[in-house]
């Protein structure tokens, strides 16, 4: 396994009243929630705001919505903090994808129209950057960086594809797929040096890094606070810096479209946007119950524990190692190699959670790369070691049955 391997279990984290954490939350106990890192999970203390929110919305919209972008740039403001950043270099949009749109409308071909990605990218945003070097009639770069790349190789595989026909390069800060880091500051360094702008999709790093931009170049960098950040669903901020900030506007034209970045971003017409309003509440709950820096620890021990736990079951199960090498690795989300015969394509990986939760009430990731299909935990607070224990004893089995299905083997026990 990983170097970061944890061998013995994290104790729970409790609420002040001696509660499980996961009590704060209104997941339903029936189901193993082994997958926080693709949707997240509202706190109630956020749920219970934007309830409050929306109501007041329902009773007087002829006062709420006038007064919102004073309301939404005070949002900002909080969540701006907790990010490290200016408020005034943040905006608020639906989520990552949705940021990376923004960038993708605002920006003209200036060169060769060359688009660099990694093989790592989140599939959406992939196809937005290939839809615009369309438009450009230009193409896509895609640099090849394997799974077990250190920093120095990620960033030559990238460095090698930004040459004088680039006009934009987007890499993930943290991959989806395959839960690693990039050198995003390296790369936004080079690529500066070429004078190409650089969106960083940060999808993933608000709430699992603790000041996610700090030393990294870039133009622009979009990150959900959906996720390890627990803000409720349609959530996310787009960071901007430099000139090219000021050719950014909603995919929404509204009355702030005369506003300058990112005031413009404030006011999307009749759209609910309580859960911008109520995004502030989430992290907050998380800091003055645990800590943010105690809560990553947690997250991080529990995900080195449940890989060692589920890896050695399957392990011993197939007589395959599981393990896998990352890279980069990232804190609080770690790679299991599946049996051969699952998840072998991001269809079949998406199928494949699909039966787990029907089949075995566990939800979880499963992720394919390189044809490979892997389980990528993610844990948060609400997440214990016997959740991981379950998950190895019950469901490990029953993948070894479902992968012989596919293949005509027999598990090796």
């Amino acid at each position: 396994m990983s170097e970061t391997e944890v061998t013995t279990a994290p104790r729970p984290l409790l609420l002040a009243d001696g509660r499980p954490a996961a009590r704060a939350w209104s997941l339903d106990p029936a189901l193993k929630h082994l997958n926080h890192g693709s949707f997240g999970a509202v706190p109630l203390a956020a749920q219970e705001r934007q309830e409050i929110l929306r109501a007041e919305m329902e009773r007087s919209p002829v006062v709420w919505f006038p007064a919102l972008p004073r309301r939404i740039a005070a949002a900002r403001a909080e969540l701006a903090a907790f990010l490290h950043v200016a408020a005034d270099d943040l905006a608020l949009v639906p989520n990552a994808s949705a940021g990376a749109s923004v960038v993708f409308a605002a920006l003209d071909r200036r060169r060769g129209g060359e688009i660099v990605v990694t093989d790592h990218g989140y599939g959406a945003v992939t196809m937005g950057a290939e839809r615009l070097a369309r438009r450009w009639g230009g193409r896509v770069r895609t640099a090849r960086v394997p799974l077990d790349a250190d920093e120095d190789q990620a960033y030559e595989a990238v460095a090698a594809e930004i040459g004088e026909a680039t006009d934009l390069v987007v890499v993930d800060q943290i991959t989806s797929p395959t839960a690693r880091r990039m050198p995003v500051e390296r790369i936004g360094a080079q690529a500066r040096r070429h004078g190409v702008p650089v969106l960083v999709d940060g999808a993933h790093a608000p709430g699992l890094l603790a000041a996610p931009l700090d030393g990294a170049t870039y133009d622009f960098w979009t990150g959900n606070l959906h996720k390890w950040a627990c803000a409720p669903r349609g959530t996310a901020a787009l960071v901007a810096r430099g000139p090219l900030r000021d050719r950014l506007y909603p995919l929404i034209d509204s009355w702030g479209a005369a506003d300058p970045y990112p005031g413009r971003f404030d006011q999307q017409g009749t759209v609910d946007a309580t859960a911008h309003l109520a995004a502030p509440a989430a992290p907050a709950f998380v800091d003055r119950t645990w800590g943010w820096s105690a809560a990553r620890r947690y997250m991080d021990d529990l995900a080195g524990y449940g890989a060692r736990v589920i890896g050695t079951a399957l392990t011993e199960l197939t007589g395959a190692d599981s393990g896998v090498d990352v890279g980069m690795p990232v804190p609080g989300m770690r790679l299991v190699r599946l049996p051969e015969g699952l998840a072998g394509s991001r269809v079949e990986a998406d199928a494949l959670r699909d039966r787990a939760a029907g089949e075995l009430g566990v939800e979880a990731a499963f992720t394919s790369f390189g044809g490979i299909g892997y389980l990528r935990l993610s844990a948060h607070v609400y997440n214990t070691a016997a959740d991981y224990e379950y998950f190895a004893e019950e469901c490990v089995p029953v993948l070894g049955e479902w992968a012989g299905e596919n293949t005509g083997k027999r598990p090796a026990r």
